[in-house]
């Protein structure tokens, strides 16, 4: 791998942000985590960000460390009780249920203040002058998918194309600048008036294509050029342009 090519994206809150949103995903009990379920699904979203080169954060590798830990604690077998002796044996799991339950109560709120300040922000005072010129306001669309579900499409389209291995890691000399991707993603979607599979986005079996491709939807989310929805969780990904309207 071309230690030069590494990417970090800030898109990706952390470890925990991933655990929670598996949780949400699969409709598990937070209380209750299957942890061999949950470390299968965070591992191949690892895969999925090593496959793009992205320069993967420590923490991520340290919680893929921990689920393996706790998943390995939880295949031993189980000491039998002795009623004599008043033992408590702790789950495995609860330092990570207490970790995701403070996390979620911050995100909830952090989540809570964006909205309020979102609903403030399409305010509008009337002007004291009327102006003949037109001008535009962005339609408001509100996307429930996130990076990670991006990341999942991602690894996704990857198999369907069996794009896995092997894949051209040779950087080209002529490099594709991100804005200019960025022009050509959008330019696509705004000719698709129903929206386009995220996976037509992807059309060269080459390192460097894939990797800006994806940084170059990620931008445009960021953004607000584009969004992205699904029918149901792991069903297909459509990315849409967000068109403006006349007021």
């Amino acid at each position: 791998m071309n230690e030069s090519y590494l990417i970090k994206i800030d898109a990706f809150e952390g470890p925990l942000d991933l655990l929670l949103h598996l949780i949400n995903q699969l409709e598990i009990d937070i209380y209750d985590i299957p942890v061999a379920e949950i470390t299968d699904q965070y591992n191949d979203y690892i895969r999925a960000m090593k496959n793009l080169e992205l320069n993967i954060a420590s923490e991520y590798l340290v919680m893929a460390a921990t689920l393996l830990a706790i998943k390995s604690q939880m295949l031993l077998p189980k000491q039998e009780i002795n009623e004599e002796i008043d033992d408590y044996e702790e789950d495995p799991r609860e330092e990570l249920i207490r970790r995701l339950i403070e996390y979620r109560k911050y995100k909830e709120s952090a989540e809570q203040l964006k909205e309020k300040e979102l609903e403030a922000s399409q305010v509008y005072m009337r002007p004291m002058t009327i102006f003949s010129e037109e001008y535009y306001k962005p339609e408001i669309i509100k996307s429930d998918q996130s990076v990670y579900d991006m990341l999942k499409a991602f690894d996704r389209m990857l198999l369907r194309k069996e794009w896995n291995r092997p894949l051209d890691t040779t950087i080209s000399r002529v490099e594709i600048p991100i804005e200019q991707r960025m022009q050509d993603v959008l330019n696509i979607v705004r000719s698709e008036k129903s929206g386009i599979l995220f996976d037509k986005l992807f059309t060269e079996k080459s390192r460097q294509h894939i990797v800006v491709t994806f940084i170059a939807l990620l931008e445009l989310m960021k953004n607000g050029d584009i969004y992205c929805k699904q029918e149901d969780n792991f069903t297909d990904l459509y990315i849409f342009v967000r068109n403006t309207k006349k007021v």
